[in-house]
Order: C-alpha cells, then structure tokens, then sequence
C-alpha cells in the first residue's frame, strides 16, 4: 500500500509550512488528486486517518478534490475525458493521446489556526 507513503509525505510538507507560520493547529487541508495518478482513493483515506494521529493534523478536515483525467489526441488534437489508458478519441478513435490533466496530487490549500 504505497498510499501509506503518500498520506506520510503529506502530513511532513503540511506539518513543515504550519512550522513557518507558528501555527499549533490545521482546521483544514484541500488536496487536487487527479483520477490517472495511480493513488487508490480509498485506500489514502485509510491511511491518512491512521497517519495524522498524534499530529498536528489530528483533528483536521481533509477535503479531497477528483481531478478527471483529461487527454489530447495526437492524431486529432481533440481534448476528452479518459478514464483508462486505453480509451480512444471520441472524434477519431485513436489511441494515441498525451494526457494533459488528472495525474496531478497536489496539497492546494492548508487552513491553519
């Protein structure tokens, strides 16, 4: 379960920015996570509510944004939403594609107190 990892790495980059600013406590943590990035959902939620006892984000609402997947067709140029990697461009059916969006994991906002 990498997703263990991700939550650990996580709780350090927020716990590091509350240190520059002297806060004791985080009310609130917005994470983008898009839906290609090979996290399981499920399974961070797990992790992070294991992960953040004992810390300052102990009591923290963590707010958790599905960023969809979207790809460009190389063929057509058309963007789509994907949700495999091995869907096709709905205008031409082709499988080459870049994936411009959704594989992101970003912390985008901590609220700090």
């Amino acid at each position: 379960m990498h997703e263990f990892s991700i939550a650990i790495s996580i709780i350090d980059a927020v716990e590091f920015e509350a240190k520059k600013v002297d806060a004791n406590t985080i009310t609130n943590l917005t994470l983008d996570i898009g839906t290609m990035s090979g996290i399981e959902f499920y399974a961070l939620d797990t992790a992070m509510e294991m992960a953040i006892k004992n810390t300052i984000l102990d009591k923290t609402k963590i707010i958790v944004n599905k960023v969809q997947a979207t790809a460009k067709c190389i063929d057509c140029s058309h963007n789509f939403e994907i949700f495999h990697i091995t869907d096709a461009c709905p205008k031409c059916n082709g499988f080459f594609h870049e994936i411009i969006r959704g594989k992101e994991l970003k912390i985008k906002s901590i609220v700090v107190e």
